[in-house]
C-alpha cells in the first residue's frame, strides 16, 4: 500500500514538473517574440477563480 502510494506521488510530481516545463517553454517562447512589446496575459485560477494579470516588457530590439 505505502510503495503504491509512493508511486502515486511520484506520477503526479512528474507531471506536475512536466507542466511547470511547458509553462516556462511557452512563456519564454513569447518573450521572446515581444522583446521590444508590452504583453499582458489574464488568467483565473480554476480553484479560488481570482484573476491573475502577468505583464512582460522587453527593454531590446529583436534582432534581424
Amino acid at each position: 500500500m505505502a510503495e503504491e502510494n509512493l508511486q502515486h506521488l511520484k506520477r503526479r510530481l512528474d507531471l506536475l514538473d512536466q507542466r511547470f516545463d511547458n509553462i516556462d517553454s511557452m512563456v519564454t517562447a513569447v518573450a521572446e517574440r515581444v522583446l521590444s512589446q508590452l504583453i499582458t496575459i489574464n488568467v483565473t485560477c480554476p480553484h479560488c477563480n481570482k484573476d491573475i494579470e502577468i505583464a512582460i516588457m522587453g527593454n531590446r530590439k529583436a534582432k534581424r
